[in-house]
């Protein structure tokens, strides 16, 4: 059963890092199932499929990227009326959210399906991998209203403070998609199209728990009229929604723009840079979480007019978000070899300069992990104000520092340059979204001042 919770007191730090910890084993399931993809797909159909896989990501994470900001977007109102305490009303945003999400899902459906070979063409993917990432994308695509409804229904739990419910749904996704991995590959050869299904497959278990979990609730004890659709809740909804899925929808083009650089480098390149990449959720699982928390302790608190805890929960949660950063930056400098030789086969001569790149990739990565984790943190408190604008410029600086990197540098550094674009991207917003912070934690007057 869920088991939701008040942010509104009690000491910062510990609320924060307690909502977080189970967020962040719930990542760690979810990358963990995305590595075994990966591992499945490298070790058993080789550097090409692999490629593949990695022409298809960025495309893939874009739609990924706009469910979530919608249905984060959606959580920040759900979140201020919970802790408002006003229950009706937090049925009715519910409700809502749920119609919207369902109505957009059918609409993204059929736009990301007409879209994903020309996508892919555009972004100059080379003959032998194109067909394969097509088909990846194809399944991936059906399985759109199936991933909303996952994102919809953790953030609902999510914004009444339960983090452990989507935990446990991870889990069992996690299990499902990793036996299913190996069935449809190895034991049916159904190739990259199998690794899709699992994924797909193990989505739909997740989104069964967190509803059964959801349905237990007493305070959602939802009526016929909650479900009405109310114009007033929609434009607000939508207004919090759009701006971040257009947030990250504009993040993942800018990444499809350096994967058609990337593309240009030849298949050894593009599966080294596909392996660290698949190990980019690894190394933002606590910022996300972080992001998430920030979100729900910002709403609910600004809901329960607590201003003042509202500083205190920032300085919490970049203290913690610096620490985490640093820790796994040094576990990745260690380890990182071993583990990206898990996703890695071929010939001596491919594997080891695949190798190479993947490493040298990561190693830059790990290094500057704290900018990346500000980023969360602050980008989450804005967003949980009921601001999403805001961030959402921070995203279109960060597609221009990102593109721009990617197009420029390699002109003058080469294949060297390209791994530079991410974190010029990350700088980017950040100097947006700190001067944003301040002006906007300025503009919030009244309330109670006095903390805990």
């Amino acid at each position: 059963m869920a088991k939701i919770r008040t942010m509104t007191e009690g000491h910062p730090l510990k609320l924060i890092f307690a909502f977080s910890l189970p967020l962040m084993f719930g990542n760690v399931f979810q990358q963990f199932y995305t590595v075994v993809d990966t591992m499945v797909v490298g070790q058993a159909l080789g550097v090409g499929a692999l490629a593949a896989l990695g022409a298809a990501d960025w495309l893939n994470w874009m739609v990924l990227g706009m469910i979530q900001g919608i249905s984060q977007g959606f959580a920040i109102l759900m979140a201020y009326e919970f802790g408002a305490g006003d229950y009706r009303k937090l049925r009715q945003v519910i409700a809502n959210s749920a119609i919207l999400a369902c109505l957009g899902s059918v609409v993204m459906l059929a736009l990301m399906q007409a879209a994903a070979r020309p996508v892919l063409l555009l972004l100059n993917t080379p003959d032998e991998i194109i067909g394969r990432s097509l088909l990846y994308l194809r399944i991936m695509f059906w399985g759109i209203p199936i991933v909303m409804a996952y994102n919809v229904l953790a953030s609902i739990l999510r914004a009444m403070g339960d983090g452990k419910t989507p935990l446990h749904a991870m889990v069992v996704a996690s299990a499902v998609n990793i036996g299913l991995d190996l069935l449809f590959v190895l034991v049916f050869h159904w190739g990259i199209g199998g690794a899709a299904a699992a994924t797909l497959i193990a989505q739909a278990c997740s989104s069964l728990y967190c509803l059964k979990s959801l349905l237990k609730v007493s305070i959602l004890s939802f009526e016929k009229k909650d479900f009405h659709l109310e114009p007033y809740l929609c434009r607000k909804l939508m207004t919090l929604g759009i701006p971040m899925a257009f947030q990250n929808g504009i993040i993942a083009v800018g990444g499809m723009i350096v994967q058609s650089v990337v593309n240009g480098f030849g298949v050894l390149f593009i599966a080294g840079f596909t392996a660290t990449n698949k190990l980019y959720g690894l190394l933002e699982i606590a910022a996300t979480s972080y992001g998430y928390a920030m979100t729900t302790y910002v709403g609910q608190n600004l809901g329960a007019g607590k201003i003042r805890r509202i500083r205190q929960g920032m300085k919490s949660g970049l203290l913690l978000a610096m620490l985490t950063s640093a820790v796994i930056a040094a576990v990745m400098l260690v380890f990182g070899q071993a583990i990206l030789g898990c996703f890695i086969t071929g010939t001596p001569e491919e594997a080891a300069r695949t190798m190479e790149i993947a490493y040298h990739y990561l190693a830059i990565m790990s290094v500057c992990l704290p900018i990346l984790y500000l980023l969360h943190v602050v980008r989450s408190s804005i967003q949980g104000m009921g601001d999403t604008v805001l961030p959402m410029l921070s995203g279109v600086v960060e597609f221009l520092m990102r593109t721009g990197a990617a197009l420029l540098l390699p002109r003058a550094f080469g294949q060297e340059g390209i791994f530079y674009a991410e974190i010029l991207a990350w700088i980017g917003a950040d100097v947006v979204l700190v001067v944003s912070y301040f002006v906007r934690i300025k503009g919030l007057k009244g309330g109670d001042e006095s903390g805990d």
